[in-house]
């Protein structure tokens, strides 16, 4: 498939690409459909730089015991800089990626991405940028992680992706409610029932509904 300019142009470093740098960013870019579940990358240890046009891709720790605790995620618009981990040699550890839904990505090879980044300032910065608001989104989950109370990590949950969806039916499977947070699924449905017993969620097959969003609020607060 063809990347055509609009795949980065929206991107604030892509006017202080020089020309050769703008055709070498499109002649190595690779679109890639990824289905719900699949991995992204294929795991490896430098991917490259993810720009995501369709979907929405999950960022994980995994650990040798097989637990996961998610760091956040990333939508249409969004790209992810920690794929290209080994240009960023400041960043010791890996991460992990899949498709929470069907998406589309355009992958640019870690050397291409290592290429610019010598011959550019601009887009050296760029890419520190998104680097340092990602560690703030992991920041925040280790903050909620450490000091916060099950039951008010899934209260403030709930409603970020309410805030984020923009509607209180939420579908998501208590599965990936739990994988979100970093939790186990028996924790997760065990709170949710309460909540719904508190009149607080209505709970569907394949989701939650948000029915008291300011007693969820005071859950999230306490």
């Amino acid at each position: 498939m063809k990347v055509t300019s609009n795949s980065f142009e929206s991107c604030q470093f892509w006017q202080d690409l020089t020309q050769q740098q703008q055709q070498l960013l499109h002649k190595s870019a690779q679109v890639h459909r990824i289905a719900k579940g699949e991995p992204v990358g294929m795991q490896q240890e430098c991917t490259g730089m993810i720009f995501v046009t369709q979907g929405e891709l999950r960022v994980y720790l995994l650990s040798e015991d097989g637990r996961e605790v998610t760091l956040y995620r990333l939508y249409a618009g969004d790209v992810c800089v920690l794929s290209a981990a080994c240009v960023l040699k400041e960043i010791t550890f890996q991460v992990q990626i899949d498709a929470s839904q069907e998406s589309e990505i355009v992958l640019v090879g870690s050397n291409v991405v290592h290429h610019i980044w010598e011959e550019n300032l601009k887009f050296r910065c760029f890419v520190y940028e998104k680097a340092i608001e990602r560690f703030s989104d992991v920041m925040w989950t280790m903050q909620q992680i450490l000091f916060m109370s099950t039951d008010k990590r899934l209260a403030t949950f709930l409603l970020e992706e309410s805030s984020k969806t923009g509607t209180q039916k939420l579908e998501l499977t208590q599965e990936q409610i739990a994988k979100y947070m970093g939790s186990a699924r028996e924790v997760v449905s065990r709170l949710l029932k309460y909540f719904a017993q508190e009149k607080v969620v209505q709970l569907f097959r394949g989701g939650v509904t948000i029915l008291d969003k300011e007693k969820l609020q005071q859950l999230a607060e306490k």
